[in-house]
């Protein structure tokens, strides 16, 4: 059986799109990599969304601890994660501790994300 060869195209043949924003350093990329670690699993991503479907976009743990199959000492670790990824801040209130999202941290993330493509169709929108 032969197996059939596709052509390459020489270097100096290929026109490479101009650069429309920087690419991420390497430092900027092990940092938001360690946030978007900490969003990549679910209780801690449905953690986050629900603090910022809250009012005011802060919550009670003992708020948003309902409807999750986990250990209270689990949620706490989660939002623990969370925190100290630096999408939220956390402040004790007599007994209960509230967690807040960290609105320039979630815009950091979006800025990142957005692409010059979906940049153009969001102002159109």
């Amino acid at each position: 059986m032969s197996k059939s060869k596709l052509p390459i195209t020489p270097a100096q043949a290929c026109s490479a799109a101009p650069i429309v924003r920087e690419p991420l350093t390497e430092a900027t990329a092990t940092e938001l990599a360690s946030v978007f670690k900490a969003l990549a699993d679910p209780v801690r991503l449905r953690l986050l969304s629900a603090i910022a479907s809250r009012e005011g976009q802060e919550a009670c743990v003992c708020d948003v601890a309902e409807g999750f199959e986990v250990t209270q000492p689990t949620i706490s670790h989660h939002l623990k994660v969370l925190r100290e990824a630096g999408l939220l801040d956390s402040e004790r209130r007599a007994s209960w501790v509230y967690y807040r999202v960290l609105p320039e941290a979630l815009q950091r993330l979006s800025e990142v994300l957005l692409t010059e493509s979906g940049a153009a169709a969001e102002a159109h929108a």
